[in-house]
């Protein structure tokens, strides 16, 4: 599998990264072992996990269970210098530290803690989760509201974090830095902090970015390309619903939406699974196939032609959905294909 770098750091990554968000809930050890020995056979080495994972539902009883269990194949298989591993601090609201805001002295703690799951003495990339000062990912941007910011206290914020992040940096505890859920403006105010005060430069933004979700495309792209900044895509599968599985209002036992329930859930896939969106789903689904494509194959494949650098992040439950997406990497689609799908987000803009 080809490797690249993420944004300007020295960290070199598979171009593919497996998603560890349902190891130890849906997906038990040691189908979770399997995948990671899978991936690993052809050439995925890069892992992205969460301080607060499992999820669906993230309970904090449960949370730390995915490094947990990463951190037993790496004890089991030797393999930490064969791989990548990214995590992350859990942001305001979330299920740890009572959903307190997260400072300086958080991070020093959260990365120690991370290290003790993972039984490792770095990690690669060490992000953000959520900006503490709001964001408008999962569905936010139809009511975001920044009124409340006040500039300063961010800033403040942001050099308080960085320092923390640099002295670990310094002690070769982590190796870059990334935020998710984020803005072209943190971005930028991000990256202008660390430079003002040394501190290390955002390499990577995780966000939402799929077929049905095209929210990065215009100013996180801009800022991303100019600031040298590689998008971690996750949900390229739109949580399912570029599987075609949920199509006519089917419920598949097992799936994500069916556990959310379950759980006392709504089942509407964060947001995505409402009628416009099924509706765009379809018709990605029946352009897949009348070109030849699975269209899980093409959701994936269509990112890496994207004009700016872009890793996308494939999760499975079992091994089974696993050896679906490994079966279609390597493929992308040409310039008609690609121009076709356009057209489609033409027709199907914003469709959640």
């Amino acid at each position: 599998m080809k490797r690249v770098k993420l944004g300007g750091s020295d960290v070199e990554v598979s171009e593919i990264c497996l998603g560890t968000m349902t190891f130890g809930n849906q997906t038990d050890e040691a189908d979770a072992h399997a995948q990671m020995d899978r991936a690993l056979e052809v050439g995925m080495t890069f892992m992205d996990c969460a301080e607060m994972y499992p999820v669906n539902p993230v309970r904090l009883e449960t949370a730390g269970r995915s490094e947990e269990i990463i951190g037993s194949w790496l004890a089991r298989t030797g393999h930490r210098d064969r791989v990548e591993l990214a995590t992350k601090i859990s942001g305001p609201g979330q299920v740890l530290r009572e959903g307190r805001p997260f400072d300086g002295a958080t991070v020093t703690a959260a990365i120690e803690e991370s290290l003790r799951r993972f039984g490792t003495d770095r990690i690669d990339l060490y992000q953000m989760h959520w900006p503490v000062r709001g964001s408008y990912a999962f569905r936010q941007n139809w009511s975001y509201d920044p009124s409340g910011q006040v500039k300063q206290q961010t800033l403040d914020h942001m050099a308080d974090v960085l320092g923390a992040l640099e002295a670990a940096r310094q002690a070769g505890k982590i190796r870059a830095v990334g935020l998710s859920n984020d803005s072209a403006w943190g971005l930028t105010r991000w990256i202008d902090t660390a430079e003002r005060m040394g501190g290390p430069r955002i390499a990577a933004i995780q966000n939402e970015y799929s077929l049905l979700c095209r929210l990065y495309d215009t100013d996180l792209a801009e800022a991303a390309v100019n600031e040298d900044v590689t998008l971690l895509s996750y949900s390229p599968l739109a949580a399912g619903m570029l599987t075609g599985k949920y199509s006519g209002g089917a419920m598949p036992e097992g799936s994500r939406a069916a556990v959310d329930v379950g759980h006392g859930g709504k089942g509407n896939l964060g947001g995505r699974k409402t009628q416009r969106g099924l509706r765009a789903a379809d018709a990605y689904v029946e352009l897949a196939r009348k070109h030849g494509w699975d269209i899980v194959h093409l959701a994936i494949g269509w990112q890496l032609t994207r004009p700016f650098k872009t890793v996308p992040i494939i999760g499975a439950t079992s091994l089974q959905q696993l050896e679906h997406l490994v079966a279609g990497l390597g493929r992308v689609p040409d310039r008609d294909l690609c121009g076709a799908i356009d057209d489609l987000n033409r027709e199907h803009p914003m469709p959640y």
